[in-house]
């Protein structure tokens, strides 16, 4: 099995040691270099995030520069998403995000975790959790996803949030670690 097939199901593995992985790496460093120093908006900016995401860019989609990718291609946008200023998408586990959220400025989202025992880590072993995102979501600023968590649709996560486990959806979660405050419904409705 290779380093790549490791780490897209989940297992250890070490991604500095497959020369395919770092080839990949370096693409979508170079690709957010692009994205990033270009013209907000221009020709150039949209094609650097077009071969970047590897598909054609969803229907909606804004992304603010900067933004960051390990890869580009193990994230998914759906159509409506609004991604601010300084976000960060560590997709060696891939990230699905659903219609229509609403990503604040300089969110991270991180699949990946290392060994908790040093000589372990030091072999440069990592594990890579999906992370998955339902429609109609909203994160705050400064919030932190990490790996292989699910967030049901509907919720607002409040700022410098730092979730670490399933949230149910409709649900406003806040707080390091990140809890349910409650549930949203109808009375959380404007006007």
């Amino acid at each position: 099995m290779t380093e790549r097939e490791k780490m897209l199901q989940g297992e250890w593995h070490d991604a500095n040691f497959d020369a395919g992985l770092l080839e990949e790496r370096q693409k979508a460093e170079l690709l957010c270099y692009d994205l990033n120093m270009s013209r907000p908006g221009s020709a150039q900016q949209l094609s650097a995030l077009r071969k970047l995401l590897g598909v054609e860019i969803p229907e909606g989609l804004t992304v603010l520069a900067p933004v960051y990718f390990d890869y580009g291609t193990y994230t998914h946008f759906g159509d409506g998403v609004f991604v601010n200023h300084g976000c960060y998408f560590m997709d060696g586990g891939t990230i699905a995000i659903g219609n229509n959220v609403f990503i604040g400025p300089f969110c991270g989202f991180y699949t990946a975790s290392h060994p908790l025992n040093f000589a372990d880590r030091n072999k440069g072993l990592e594990k890579a959790l999906p992370i998955r995102v339902g429609d109609n979501c909203w994160f705050g600023a400064n919030v932190t996803v990490l790996q292989g968590v699910t967030i049901g649709a509907g919720c607002v996560i409040g700022a410098g949030s730092v979730v670490t486990r399933d949230i149910p959806p409709n649900s406003l979660a806040a707080g390091n670690p990140c809890r349910v405050v409650r549930a949203l419904s109808e009375k959380d409705r404007v006007g």
